[in-house]
């Protein structure tokens, strides 16, 4: 199996499907293409959120805002996973959910038919190429080669204060909801009640429909973390906080 994910939209995916069918018969399954466009951390966020649940594949990742530049290509192995991408992290912090350890591989490639199309041109001829060699042979693949050399990308932590917690925004999804760093686990005890978010306090919850339509709440979404919701809403617009914002959580 071979999986795509990128921010490409439409109909740019088609192409992809297209070189991978002309080299091998693998099955495809796409895993989203309407990533935050450019957005590194958020697609490497979403990725650990949908990856794990698939069995081993060859995963092909693709948001790049250095298309075009030196930067590699690289091919990441992760147990009986493997994951091609730039090199710009996106594959790093699912590569450690999906393995205790991950190896990382530069791709060599040649000069594409376009700058401005790696996903096409490298990336998916790479993913199929590893699909048919099989995972435990990336290593003797003659265009892959052992680095430690790579863009690492680790998501920030939440730090723990007196009386609650500071964190930040990591995402906002389809919904509005606001994905923020802050584990789930602050909120313990304190459903049904209300905590303090950036001063202004806010019943903690743990389904959307337990207040009345357009009502703010905080509850903890089922990537783990603190999450700023609003029942049939936005949250992100009801508490006006976007990507990277600072959240405290005052218990």
């Amino acid at each position: 199996m071979i999986t795509l994910a990128s921010d490409f939209g439409t109909p740019y995916p088609a192409a992809m499907r297209g070189v991978i069918c002309k080299r091998t018969d693998a099955r495809i399954e796409d895993i989203a293409h309407d990533f935050p466009r450019q957005d590194v951390r958020a697609a490497a966020f979403w990725l650990t959120q949908t990856l794990p649940y698939f069995p081993p594949a060859v995963h092909c990742v693709v948001v790049d805002p250095g298309v075009g530049t030196d930067r590699d290509a690289v091919v990441v192995r992760a147990g009986e996973h493997a994951l091609v991408a730039p090199d710009n992290g996106v594959a790093l912090p699912v590569a450690r959910e999906l393995a205790d350890s991950v190896e990382v591989f530069t791709w060599a490639y040649d000069d594409p038919a376009s700058s401005t199309f790696h996903g096409r041109d490298v990336f998916a001829p790479a993913a199929a190429a590893v699909h048919e060699a099989g995972t435990d042979a990336v290593s003797e693949l003659d265009r892959t080669t052992p680095t430690d050399d790579y863009v690492d990308l680790q998501f920030p932590t939440a730090e723990l204060v007196e009386g609650g917690t500071r964190g930040e925004v990591l995402v906002v999804d389809g919904f509005g909801n606001v994905v923020t760093n802050i584990p789930g686990s602050v909120l313990e005890g304190h459903f049904g009640g209300t905590v303090a978010i950036d001063g202004d306090p806010t019943p903690v919850r743990r389904a959307y429909a337990a207040l009345d339509p357009g009502d703010r709440l905080v509850t903890v979404g089922s990537h783990g973390n603190v999450e700023l919701a609003v029942n049939q809403g936005r949250g992100d617009d009801a508490f006006a906080v976007g990507v990277g914002d600072p959240v405290s959580l005052e218990l």
